[in-house]
């Protein structure tokens, strides 16, 4: 197939499957008349990097799912290592978050008069500013 064809049946641009082969996400495909030339196999490959995006993989985290592991090791264990880590990172993220939107709502409650009596109160712990 033709990049074109193969970015027709992946609902991608061709430009979106050059920049996944410099990335190294995808390999290098055999050449013909000057033309790049995919198997069918690439569509699979591409779904993967798709849904691995939407998962909020980054590109170096995907390429650690196509070649950071040993030889043998199934794809399965290789997602299954990297979700366990994203769903990690997410719940920090979350956590960040909840800290963040107490504070906020902490700030929108206050009614100190200036830095000073702010600085003060938040030194002191005081649950209302």
């Amino acid at each position: 197939m033709t990049i074109g064809q193969v970015a027709r049946k992946a609902g991608l641009r061709a430009s979106a499957i050059r920049f996944y082969e410099k990335a190294g996400l995808i390999p290098r495909p055999g050449r013909s008349g000057g033309q790049r030339r995919y198997d069918d196999l690439i569509l699979d490959r591409l779904a993967l990097v798709e849904f691995a995006k939407k998962c909020g993989f980054t590109l170096d985290e995907i390429r650690r799912l196509f070649g950071g592991f040993r030889d043998s090791a199934p794809l399965s264990e290789r997602v299954q290592d990297l979700a366990v880590r994203k769903v990690q990172e997410l719940d920090d993220i979350v956590r960040g978050i909840q800290i963040m939107k107490t504070a906020l709502s902490r700030a929108e409650r206050c009614r100190c008069m200036d830095l000073a009596e702010c600085g003060r109160k938040l030194r002191s712990g005081a649950s209302r500013l």
